[in-house]
């Protein structure tokens, strides 16, 4: 079966962004009259139809947004949860909510059950599987506002709300080193995520503005609890282990604790460790775990606000933006 062709393949050859293709194609009066002619002539050279479903779902409303949220159980997802309920109830919309659990295929699905549901823009995080985001691309296309929050996106016609990643992970490593720490490890997740980019940049630079050596052996793919549980086994027999760890998440954090209290190693005289997130789990477990606050409350009601915004508006003609909110380090016990 023939793919149908999209705004975005129409973009791709001739070089310009989805929004001007959208807007060439209504004859938009912002548009040059080249580009009007350009666009409207490779589109019936390659047989494209506008999508009348998407059309008509965008020419009503519904009152209800899509949030795709990689994990619920997960800490700092819930907060953002409840952040966007209260934006979304205040101003009378429903929130329809699916998870991922971190699976490409789930999300795909879930990204059409919503888009079945007539939901008047979506929210999203996207899964640590996904790689392919033509599901979105899709929503974009048929003008739908999204708005990706805290697993972003360049090049897409999406705003996005985030944390500065960066600065979070710089300020943790630096508190460990001001603590005496000569060997530092960083337990990341995976690299195609711009916000564990960001967060090993952040634990590079800490070191190297301490003329501290970057060492790409202390360096770990570990994000979960089991996983930091199983790595640190061996990683904390070495001879020359590390003397503090900064963990991608507090659960990863947590999970070295476990190992290192199994092995006799004390939490901070011997090891030092610093999470991010902030959640329930930094203040309940032996010692108190110092992590990097997310406010992932705020960083929902900021997403949402910015949607029902953009829904409001009822225009696809704008430029997408990209909001990065501050995090602050809490210092206790295990560092």
């Amino acid at each position: 079966m023939k793919r149908q062709v999209t705004i975005k393949d129409i973009a791709e050859k001739l070089g310009i962004s989805t929004s001007t293709v959208s807007r060439a194609l209504k004859d938009h009066p912002d548009i040059s009259k080249k580009t009007r002619q350009a666009v409207q002539e490779l589109s019936k050279l390659l047989g494209y139809k506008p999508n009348l479903i998407a059309l008509n779902l965008k020419n009503s409303r519904t009152n209800t947004i899509g949030l795709i949220v990689p994990e619920i159980q997960h800490f700092f997802f819930s907060t953002i949860i409840n952040g966007i309920e209260e934006v979304a109830y205040q101003n009378n919309y429903n929130v329809l909510v699916v998870q991922s659990n971190e699976s490409y295929l789930r999300e795909v699905l879930n990204t059409q059950t919503l888009l079945a549901n007539r939901v008047d823009g979506m929210l999203v995080s996207f899964a640590k599987e996904t790689k392919d985001f033509s599901h979105f691309q899709q929503v974009i296309d048929n003008e739908i506002p999204m708005v990706f929050y805290d697993r972003v996106l360049d090049n897409f016609h999406a705003d996005s709300v985030m944390v500065d990643d960066y600065s979070g992970a710089y300020n943790a490593v630096t508190h460990l080193i001001s603590r005496g720490c000569k060997r530092i490890a960083c337990y990341t997740s995976p690299q195609h995520l711009m916000l564990s980019q960001k967060r090993l940049e952040g634990y590079k630079n800490a070191l190297l503005h301490h003329n501290m050596q970057y060492d790409t052996n202390l360096v770990y793919a570990c994000d979960t609890r089991d996983a930091a549980m199983k790595i640190s086994a061996s990683i904390l027999k070495k001879v020359d282990r590390p003397d503090g760890i900064f963990a991608v998440n507090d659960m990863t954090a947590v999970g070295v604790i476990k190992m290192a209290k199994k092995m006799g190693i004390r939490v901070p005289e011997d090891l030092k460790i610093v999470g991010f997130e902030n959640s329930k789990s930094a203040e309940i477990c032996d010692p108190e775990l110092s992590s990097v606050d997310q406010f992932g409350f705020e960083l929902g009601k900021k997403a949402t606000s910015i949607l029902l915004e953009r829904i409001k508006s009822n225009t696809f003609d704008y430029e997408p933006k990209k909001h990065v909110l501050k995090t602050k380090l809490i210092i206790r016990e295990s560092s």
